[in-house]
């Protein structure tokens, strides 16, 4: 059951009854998901979760902590809001603790959507059904998850802050095998499940097997590659945690002194914003504050870093709303990415292309070096030799040693900007990218 808005405030309304705190803030969450998941061309699972959470956060003489239940009778609220003040009495005060924020104006995000809260496990078998027949026409086995489902956020404190938030959520993900030999792979993910489009991500998923099969080895080298959205989302989710304020002030950021200064292309344009029609989430962040859009890379340029209440307090500027829950040593970070792209296709960058790679996504990436942004990890699920402006055949997959800051340097075409998923890091609205010299280190048997 997902908590309605009157319901977390009747919540709230226990909490402050029991809550002797000096200052008093309640988190409450409930969410209702569902996942049907399929491998070897048949559906293995299928299951069902509803949860809900209370956290109160109590603050006395500037210390905090918090306390967290499932349980909502009177007896457990009771003893939540006790044990939040009694952690709390524990920690060392905080000479630079701010007062919670009093009430909120915030333009609310519509991103509730009943069909998709009510898509039933009939429906999603007859998605997977439809996947395995699509891959049993080219004698492939699938596997993937179809998932949907819907949660609720609020967030109250005793000086009269009242946010209220729901939304719903859909995913698709297939890959598509063939004989061990060679893989395609496609994912997406909605607040509006009719947007999924699962048949022609089956069918990508399918054309990339087959397209790849016995795949070719070639050199490591720099070379020109094609990274679609997919690869470019989760190499970039490790650049933008470090634009956070927290981040930059402790110098563990690679934006550290480097803000205001021009890092990368002039072709590269980033900003933060949890009102795109393409994203996601709420828009207020873990302390209720709103979301502002916020421009993080303009030209190239550094322009800004995003802050929650405390951190932008230190740098004597305006909060941006990109906070968590406190207490936390996170700081904030902008989770709401869009790079701004063109109208240059794919197969257009691959027309224009005399040699190079073509890559579907990127898997298991690592940090080498913070500061330079050097990351390594695979290529997966599709990857192919251009030549002569045409995909000639798949490629054994590679390991690349790549920084980010530089490729963002060499970046020579964009596509147009899209809703985007990956598996190494969390969704956001990006282009694919021709990237001159990427730098693939090694080889890899498969």
């Amino acid at each position: 059951m997902i908590f309605s808005r009157q319901r977390a405030e009747e919540l709230f309304k226990n909490v402050l009854k029991y809550s002797t705190a000096d200052e008093t803030e309640a988190m409450i969450g409930s969410s209702a998901f569902s996942l049907t998941r399929f491998a070897n061309n048949i559906i293995h699972q299928n299951v069902a979760e509803e949860a809900a959470y209370l956290s109160v956060r109590a603050v006395v003489d500037r210390r905090t902590a918090r306390a967290t239940t499932n349980k909502f009778d009177e007896d457990s609220i009771r003893r939540v809001c006790e044990s939040a003040l009694t952690l709390a009495r524990l920690q060392p005060p905080d000479p630079d603790m701010l007062p919670m924020p009093g009430p909120q104006t915030y333009r609310a995000a519509n991103r509730y959507f009943q069909e998709t809260a009510e898509f039933g496990p009939r429906a999603r078998a007859e998605i997977i059904h439809q996947t395995i027949a699509r891959a049993e026409r080219d004698r492939l086995t699938t596997a993937g998850i179809c998932s949907n489902g819907a949660s609720a956020s609020a967030l109250f404190n005793s000086r009269g802050l009242s946010v209220y938030h729901q939304e719903t959520l859909s995913e698709f993900s297939v890959t598509m095998m063939l004989d061990d030999t060679s893989s395609g792979w496609a994912k997406k993910t909605s607040p509006n499940y009719v947007e999924l489009e699962p048949e022609g991500l089956a069918d990508r998923a399918a054309r990339k097997a087959l397209e790849s099969r016995e795949p070719r080895e070639i050199a490591p080298g720099k070379y020109t590659v094609i990274l679609e959205p997919s690869a470019v989302l989760d190499l970039l989710g490790f650049l933008f945690m470090d634009f956070g304020g927290l981040a930059v002030q402790e110098k563990r950021s690679c934006l550290t002194d480097r803000v205001g200064q021009k890092l990368f292309g002039g072709n590269i344009n980033v900003y933060d914003d949890a009102h795109h029609p393409s994203q996601s989430g709420a828009a207020f962040d873990g302390e209720g504050m709103p979301r502002k859009r916020v421009t993080l890379i303009e030209k190239g340029l550094v322009n800004n870093v995003v802050y929650a209440r405390a951190t932008a307090h230190k740098a004597g500027v305006e909060p941006t709303g990109h906070g968590f829950p406190l207490p936390n040593e996170i700081g904030e970070m902008p989770l709401n990415i869009v790079m701004e792209g063109s109208r240059t296709s794919v197969d257009e960058m691959i027309r224009s292309t005399k040699r190079g790679l073509l890559v579907t996504r990127l898997w298991y990436i690592r940090e080498v070096d913070p500061y330079q942004k050097l990351l390594t990890g695979m290529t997966r699920d599709g990857t192919f030799w251009i030549e002569d402006g045409e995909v000639r055949y798949g490629v054994k997959n590679l390991r690349f040693n790549q920084s980010v800051i530089e490729m963002l340097n060499q970046v020579v075409m964009l596509g147009p900007a899209q809703r985007t998923s990956g598996e190494e890091s969390f969704d956001m609205v990006v282009p694919a990218m021709k990237v001159r010299d990427f730098n693939f280190s090694s080889i890899t048997k498969f």
